[in-house]
């Protein structure tokens, strides 16, 4: 009776052991891309390449603009020591040695130096205009790429769900979560990427824009000093 009782035992344990255990399912980047069927993946290759093209126009603008802001602290002091000697060619050698925005301001001011300071302010400010252009080149690209992603991204959402109720209307009332799954992966992917797309060029720009405003500042007083120093008294 008791060798009965323990072979049933081991018996038992063996039948439990031999019950698969449930695997827990993981699901790479590149699975839940791929599952979110063709249209899925065009939206998510069209958002890829906007990410691209978002951190390209931002490190090239940030290099950029780094390189626009860096100006020797003793620059204006030549300049105005040059000016008050009479010396204005070696101002303008000064101005096209240095060749930053600033020193080009300055240049063209120089270039003005005898005729009203009216004129003289109103050439530095047009030369200005032309250097903010040139330092925000491409930067409103990443401001178009921050509404543009999530928007795109929300296509995708809609895409899927008509494909998951087309789906759906085609299953005779049958609701199975795998005819679902590739409407729903579509929808998820698609706005997780755009989201991901839109906050990326979002901050890119902001960060540009505060980056520029400092170029600007610099620009502007330099430019006020060296009009102070011409209407100074001789």
């Amino acid at each position: 009776m008791l060798n009965t009782l323990l072979q049933s035992t081991q018996e038992g344990t063996e039948l439990l052991t031999d019950v698969e255990q449930p695997v827990e399912k993981t699901l790479s980047i590149i699975e839940l891309i791929s599952s979110g069927g063709v249209a899925g993946q065009v939206i998510i290759a069209l958002l890829f390449l906007m990410l691209v093209g978002a951190i390209y126009i931002y490190f090239e603008r940030l290099f950029a603009i780094k390189a626009a802001s860096k100006i020797d602290g003793n620059f204006m002091n030549q300049i105005k020591d040059h000016v008050s000697h009479g010396k204005i060619d070696s101002a303008q050698i000064l101005c096209a040695q240095v060749n930053s925005p600033v020193s080009r301001l300055i240049g063209k001011g120089i270039s003005r130096i005898g005729k009203p300071l009216a004129d003289i302010n109103t050439a530095i400010e047009n030369a200005g205009r032309l250097e903010v252009y040139g330092l925000e080149k491409n930067v409103s690209m990443l401001a178009t790429i921050s509404g543009a992603g999530p928007m795109i991204g929300f296509l995708g959402t809609v895409i899927g769900m008509i494909l998951a109720i087309f789906e759906l209307a085609n299953a005779g009332g049958t609701i199975q979560m795998d005819v679902l799954a590739s409407g729903l992966y579509t929808a998820m992917t698609t706005t997780v990427a755009g989201l991901i797309v839109g906050i990326v060029a979002f901050m890119a720009y902001n960060h540009l824009v505060v980056k520029t405003d400092k170029v600007v500042y610099q620009m502007e007083a330099n430019s006020l000093e060296f009009l102070d120093h011409l209407n100074e008294p001789s």
